[in-house]
């Protein structure tokens, strides 16, 4: 047979429509890294400036006025889509950004909250409507955000706690609302509130941990339910319920940090899940995920190198060598049973405050410049708003959580938690640095202490 008659080489196979739309964003991504590295350095610097005034403008507007998209706001849309959830994206994001509403706006916000809450206990999205987990948890962090006497003292604390005890079930997890799903989710929800206003007791801990714990998966990181896919917004809420719990030892921490490192990408924001797109939201989600397990790493490196068999790899970044590119060197770190036992030690009703005030200092697991790049450069539009990505519209749900994350990168070096960070780890002017948030609740940390002594006083 003549070789030349061969058969063609078959052709290679066409990308897939995920492989397409990650091309896509790769090339909207670099395209602008490709811009700001060709432009002059002043020009750089206005690329780089968080629009304050801008991002105000934006979420004051949405405060007082919604748009058509946002008419249908009833219990029929997704768990996302209710008032009180835009109340707190709207109002922690202008927390965040280091201002407040006036007096008027604050009284009308705590009086709408009070008709979403029901008789019986717990938040709905809308007057008259069913309370649920998650907007209960969106009220309360909007209270707490608002601050002071009549915010924080409108929260019926007795129905609350009924309304949780409802909806824990026998396996330890929690249901969103009477008859909803049970998911990780809701765990957070309900032991996130509970832990903030002072009723967590071990009535709702009972087999949380099993539960939560039967919800990581091979890849390290946490689903929603029992044998589902690992997930950026169900790894923060698993983790962060564990560790106000007591019980974030049982989770295999190790896996769980190379998962989350991991979905730091090229592009130099999160992704929500193995091979799915960057978004801007996962800044806070596997962002917080990150600050939340650099708390629980020792601070004596040679008490680390004693065992070597809990020893692993993780990314590791140094400030002073990081440059825009978005490289970094490695290094080596293990966790210890003691130190995470110590870290969240004691009774279960402070570890929320002890954990943020106990503050191990230690870099950053993951690249915080390059975190802030992607933020500043790609999420945020410059007439106000932040977004998922580069071709996406401006929303307060991207706003919140990705000026969340942002607050979390600028904050990753210093040793309290709201101690100032140095200039050289705040990318751009050093006016962009935001108010620190506590990484458990999502909340500004001073609004936190405020509640914690509110909630806590006499107990």
């Amino acid at each position: 047979m003549d070789p030349s008659s061969s058969a063609p080489t078959a052709a290679p196979p066409s990308p897939t429509v995920s492989q397409r739309d990650q091309w896509m964003v790769e090339s909207h991504v670099f395209q602008i890294y490709q811009l700001f590295a060709t432009i002059p350095p002043n020009a750089q610097s206005v690329m780089l400036e968080l629009q304050r005034d801008k991002h105000i403008e934006f979420l004051s507007k949405g405060l007082r006025h919604l748009g058509s998209a946002f008419t249908v706001l009833d219990a029929k849309c997704c768990w996302l889509c209710s008032r009180p959830w835009l109340c707190y994206w709207i109002l922690h994001s202008i927390a965040l950004l280091g201002e407040s509403v006036d007096d008027e706006l604050q009284d009308d916000t705590v009086d709408f909250l009070n008709r979403c809450q029901d008789p019986n206990g717990g938040y709905a999205g809308g007057p008259g409507q069913m309370p649920h987990l998650a907007t209960t948890y969106a009220a309360v962090n909007t209270l707490i955000t608002l601050g002071g006497q009549k915010s924080l003292a409108s929260i019926n604390r007795d129905k609350l706690y009924g309304f949780l005890r409802r909806m824990k079930q026998p396996n330890g997890g929690f249901r969103m609302h009477v008859e909803g799903e049970i998911d990780v989710r809701a765990c957070y929800t309900a032991i996130s509130v509970a832990s903030v206003l002072n009723i967590l007791d071990n009535e709702l801990i009972q087999n949380v941990g099993d539960y939560i714990s039967s919800c990581q998966t091979y890849e390290g990181g946490i689903a929603g339910e029992p044998g589902s896919e690992a997930h950026g917004g169900y790894t923060f809420c698993g983790l962060a319920a564990m560790i106000l719990i007591g019980e974030v030892n049982r989770l295999d921490l190790p896996r769980l940090v190379e998962w989350v490192v991991f979905r730091q990408g090229k592009e130099c924001g999160f992704q929500g899940r193995t091979n799915k797109l960057v978004d801007g939201c996962y800044s806070f989600w596997q962002g917080g995920a990150v600050a939340l397990l650099q708390r629980l790493y020792s601070t004596t490196v040679d008490k680390q190198m004693e065992e070597a068999s809990d020893i692993f790899t993780t990314s590791d970044v140094s400030e002073e060598k990081v440059s825009l590119d978005g490289t970094s060197g490695n290094a080596t770190h293990h966790f210890r049973d003691e130190d995470i036992s110590e870290s969240c030690s004691g009774d279960f009703k402070n570890i929320g405050y002890d954990f943020i005030n106990k503050w191990r200092a230690r870099e950053p697991l993951f690249h915080s410049i390059a975190l802030q790049q992607y933020i500043l450069l790609c999420s945020q539009e410059q007439d106000g708003g932040l977004r998922d990505k580069p071709g996406k519209r401006r929303d307060h749900y991207h706003t919140c959580y990705c000026l969340s994350g942002l607050s979390l990168c600028q904050y990753s070096w210093s040793k309290r938690p709201d101690s100032p960070p140095l200039p050289n780890v705040v990318l751009g002017p050093y006016s962009n640095l935001l108010e620190p948030i506590h990484p458990l609740f999502n909340v500004v940390f001073e609004r936190y202490c405020e509640a914690h002594e509110f909630f806590f006083a006499g107990s």
